[in-house]
């Protein structure tokens, strides 16, 4: 079995592979299961993820899922006015 997860990057930007043995995998809690072509993303690291949660949250900001940690990091799925996922990482 080969890794659950690859980062790709040719100078600016780097693209982000994740296989089914990934965070990127788990379901949210409201049931919605990852699907090809439903759950490409843009993700932003970020150096707090706990302080960009209260600064989103404040400005009603609507999150798919409360943060989670993984092995390599914590993570928060919100989405954009159309709907659109965008992940905030902070790296462990």
């Amino acid at each position: 079995m080969g890794p659950a997860f690859a980062e790709i990057s040719r100078r600016d930007p780097t693209i982000w592979l994740s296989g089914p043995q990934t965070s990127a995998a788990r379901p949210m809690p409201d049931g919605r299961q990852p699907e090809p072509g439903g759950w490409n993303r843009i993700v932003l690291t970020v150096e707090d993820l706990s302080a960009q949660i209260e600064i989103l949250q404040k400005a009603r900001v609507t999150f798919r899922n409360p943060m989670i940690s993984g092995p390599g990091g914590k993570q928060v799925l919100i989405e954009d006015r159309s709907g659109n996922p965008i992940e905030l990482f902070e790296p462990a």
